[in-house]
This record gives structure tokens, sequence and C-alpha cells, in this order.
């Protein structure tokens, strides 16, 4: 397979640019939901504990340099065992695909295009996907992000202000006494199970030119990603309060839609639908990635782009066979995604990787 070269400054804004749109837009209303005007303070601790997902993960790495999770955790456990360990997070990179799409193709037709036939979304993003894998693979999702995430970053931190004239900070308070921490760390469950994506990193390090700039990086990526939901949160709670806005679906997206600043600048909500979209294709361009690089190591394929073919149908059928976005998005993340995938995928199997590597490395060095 071919070497590629990814920077420190690529992995910082692939984590921020995929970070950003669907960690916004999603995890707002069941954050609010549990843990009400503190939303901000589970933003908080659901930031922390990503962030040591991102140290675990990246330093797994350091200890195989050049090597992928799907190489290295049959150095760790031994052959089957290292193989049968990879198959929870092929269901998670290939079920999530299939997610997403049908959550960008839904949301896109309730905000844009209501009369354009789904499946016309549905192909029109695979093919993109397929294009950006095929040509371009991680070093071209690199390239992309570093080009996208500024704008980002900078369309959300000039849209939050324009709020400020309808906000009352009084709507946060009181502080904790109202919530209690065990309310708190349940809201904290939506918005970690998504910082908790950084896991991805034990696939991507082994592609980078100088992996020891690995850790800083995406300590510094999670870092602005949660920094922005937490701000976020306190805004949409200044602005409609914790009640109203843990009814809403997408209550980011209806702050947007509310802004109304100087009589001039209104309807700016397709930024914000910009973004999103943005944000969706460079997380599903690092799902489809990986989905057909691991695919491929697992198998021993030393072609991985042959893998494209059939990867992509699978997940055009899995976007048309859900029903409608509330399975594919709320099902999804409340029966499979949090009590799954974020206690075994992004905790438990790194953890235990880390742990037995090393323990062997030591003893290695020791005889």
């Amino acid at each position: 397979m071919k070497k590629v070269n990814l920077t420190g400054i690529q992995i910082f804004w692939i984590i921020v640019s995929f970070q950003c749109g669907n960690t916004l837009l999603l995890t707002l209303s069941p954050n609010i939901n549990e843990a009400q005007q503190d939303a901000w303070i589970a933003s908080i601790i659901a930031g922390a504990l990503g962030l040591f997902i991102a140290y675990v993960s990246t330093k797994l790495s350091l200890l195989f340099p050049g090597r992928t999770i799907v190489q290295y955790s049959q150095d760790i456990l031994g052959k089957w065992l290292g193989k049968l360990i990879m198959i929870p997070y092929f269901i998670q990179w290939y079920s999530v695909l299939g997610v997403i799409l049908k959550e960008f193709s839904d949301f896109t037709i309730l905000t844009l295009l209501p009369r354009t036939p789904i499946w016309i979304l549905t192909i029109t993003m695979v093919l993109l996907l397929m294009y950006m894998t095929y040509m371009g693979g991680i070093e071209g999702i690199g390239r992309c992000s570093e080009l996208l995430g500024p704008f980002i970053v900078l369309m959300i931190i000039l849209i939050l202000p324009l709020n400020i004239q309808v906000m009352d900070w009084t709507r946060i308070l009181p502080i904790y006494t109202d919530t209690g921490i065990a309310h708190i760390f349940k809201g904290a469950l939506t918005p970690l199970s998504f910082f908790g994506e950084v896991c991805m990193l034990t696939m991507f390090i082994s592609f980078m030119k100088k992996p020891t700039e690995g850790p800083l990086r995406a300590i510094l990526g999670l870092s602005v990603a949660c920094f922005l939901l937490t701000v976020s949160s306190l805004f949409v709670i200044m602005v409609f309060g914790p009640g109203l806005s843990a009814k809403m679906a997408h209550p980011f997206f209806d702050m947007v839609r509310f802004i109304s600043f100087g009589g001039f600048i209104e309807n700016i909500d397709v930024v914000i639908v910009l973004i999103w979209v943005i944000s969706v294709f460079i997380k599903m361009s690092l799902y489809f990635f990986i989905s057909c690089y691991g695919t491929a190591q697992w198998l021993h394929i030393k072609n991985w782009r042959m893998l494209i073919w059939f990867i992509a149908p699978i997940i055009l059928i899995q976007a048309w066979l859900y029903p409608d976005i509330t399975l594919s998005d709320i099902g999804y993340v409340t029966k499979y995604w949090i009590p799954i995938v974020l206690p075994v995928n992004m905790f438990g199997i790194p953890l235990l990787l880390w742990f037995v590597a090393s323990i062997r490395k030591k003893y290695a060095n020791a005889h």
C-alpha cells in the first residue's frame, strides 16, 4: 500500500472540521434536555474525557510507528484475537456511514431542497466520497480539511454574537444547584460520544510525516471543537432558555434562523447548513477511507481502492433502508452509539491495547 504523509496541522484541521458540524447540530438538544442550564458544564466534561481518548489513541499508535490499529492489534493480541477485536470497529465504521448519509439527505431536504428526490442527494454524496477517496485518499482529505477548516471556524465565530441583543444571561442561573452532578454527567454522554470519534486517530497517526506531533495536534483540535460547543451551549440557553432549547430538534440551527441584526443581517441559516454539509462531507470521507483501507488490511488485499466499489453500494442501501431521520439519528445514537460504541470502541479497546502493549514493551526492554 502506498505510503502518504499527513502533517500535524492537517491532523489539527481534520479533527476541528469533522467535529464541529454534527456536534453542534445534534448534541445540544439531548445535552440541554438532561443538564438544563448547566449543559455548558456537561460540554466541558465531555471535552475533557474526549481529550483523554485522543491522548490514549495517539500514544497507543506511537508505540507502533507506521502501523494502523488493524495491524498492531494483531501484534499485541496475536493474529486471531487481534482480528476479532477489530470487528466492533468495522460494524461502527460501516453502520455510521449509512446513518450520516441518511441524516445528510433528510436535513438538506428539510432546510434547503424540499422538492429534491432523496436518491439524487444520496447518490451525489456517495459519488463525491468515491472521487475524494479514490483520487486523494487520506492525504486529499487532509488537504481539504486544511483548506475548509478555517472557514468553518470563522463562520461559527462570526455568527454566534449576532443574537447578542436577545440574550439574557440570567437564563443560565442557577449554576449547578438545580441540576446536580448525575444529570450533568448524563448530559455529557451525547457530546462525549461524538468527541470520542477521535479514536479514529489509531488509523491516521500511521500516515503522519512526524507522528510525535500527533498527540499535541489532536488535543488542540479537539479543544477548539469543545470550546465552540461550550460557547454555543451558553448562547443557545441565553437565547431560548433551557426549557425551550431542550424541545428543539436542532437548537443551534434555530438560533441562527432567529438572527435579525441591524435590520439587514437576516436569513443566514444557509450559512450554517453550508458549514454542516462541509463538516459532514469531511467526516464521511474519513469513515469511508478507514472502512476501505482498514478492510483491505484486515483481509490482506493489496489494492485498497478496489474496495471502494463494494463499500459504496453498501452505505447507499443502508441510507435508503432507514425509514426516517428519527430512527437513523436519535434511535441509532441512544440504542447503539452511546451504550455500545462509546464504552467499547472509544474507551475499552484502545485502553486495553495500550495497557497490554505498554507491559509487553517494558517486559521486552527489561529482557
